[in-house]
């Protein structure tokens, strides 16, 4: 009888402890019709508040769930990275600690899975509690990545998906620092299906993704996949250039012809425009210095402060050994 395959669950959590056990407890009701051998790696981007202790207290009872403490908060991308380093499985799913990532839609990734996928992603559909500020930016980010990239990305793409090990390995071989998950999977290629999903409503505490986050990352989307940004600050420059040419032309057959009054609203609003998009370019031309920065530092992505033990991993092996037995 063929072994099944081992499923790894990783689940970057901050904050969290009004979900984890939630979450745990529909993990282990759903897990069990796709596969009997699974591993839920809890990564803990740290937290502030009892969440790791739970996980602890989780392994504990359960040696197949497995916990990873960050030294401090290193962010939600290191955090899924971490994970899939940690990750033993042949099938390893990503989800949020949120419950907003609903454990009912694993068997249908599954079935994708099944049917020769190597990379299953999800597409959110927005619940009617999301607020139309959150859906206006997210809608307005997708489309201007989709026009700035040279990589096509998913709209309302999630870090909600699966991966076989080939993708897993490859995804693990990428030694960007500044990542952006969801276009990275896009650029690798393979065999990739979607799945959509309804975002369940949050069950307990609040969004960790402030207004500042969600522009560092709409940003790290936008840097990571496209030079079009920095081209655009070259033809805006370019376009001034020649608008200012040209006024200066204008000012100078004015001058000639003796028409030229005196008057500070015309220079007040050149000056204001110019300095204006030199200032955005130079923004633009030091966000893409500022990646450079982060890259050649080579500092390491994060620090453990402490994990649980590798029970499940000696099991196996007995088990293994058994077996052969």
């Amino acid at each position: 009888m063929e072994k099944a395959p081992l499923i790894s669950i990783v689940i970057p959590v901050l904050d969290e402890e009004g979900n984890v056990q939630q979450l745990l407890c529909k993990l282990r009701e759903i897990l069990p019709l796709i596969s009997e051998r699974y591993e839920i790696i809890f990564v803990d981007d740290g937290s502030q508040d009892q969440t790791f202790t739970l996980v602890k207290a989780f392994h504990q009872a359960d040696a197949r769930v497995r916990g990873i403490s960050f030294s401090r908060n290193f962010g939600h991308q290191i955090a899924l990275l971490a994970g899939l380093q940690a990750a033993r499985g042949e099938v390893v799913i990503s989800m949020d600690g949120d419950m907003q990532h609903p454990p009912e839609v694993l068997p249908s990734l599954w079935q994708k899975y099944l049917e020769g996928y190597d990379i299953v992603n999800t597409r959110r559909m927005d619940a009617q509690s999301i607020g139309w500020f959150k859906k206006l930016t997210s809608r307005g980010f997708y489309r201007l990545l989709g026009y700035l990239s040279e990589v096509p990305i998913e709209p309302a793409a999630a870090d909600f998906r699966l991966m076989n090990r080939k993708a897993v390995d490859a995804f693990l071989t990428i030694p960007e620092r500044d990542r952006f998950m969801r276009g990275l999977v896009s650029w690798m290629g393979f065999r990739q299906a979607i799945v959509p999903y309804q975002a369940a409503p949050r069950a307990a505490g609040k969004s960790k993704y402030s207004l500042r986050k969600m522009l560092r990352f709409g940003l790290d989307g936008i840097t990571s996949f496209s030079a079009r940004p920095l081209r655009i600050s070259f033809v805006s420059g370019l376009f001034i250039s020649i608008v200012g040419l040209i006024y200066a032309l204008y000012a100078l057959v004015q001058y000639f012809l003796g028409q030229t009054i005196a008057g500070w609203t015309s220079m007040l609003v050149s000056l204001l425009i110019i300095g204006g998009i030199m200032l955005i370019n130079l923004g633009i031309v030091g966000e893409y210095i500022a990646r450079i920065f982060h890259e050649v530092k080579a500092r390491p992505l994060y620090f453990i402060q402490e994990q649980t033990d590798t029970l499940y991993e000696q099991a196996e092996a007995e088990k293994t050994a058994e077996e052969a037995r």
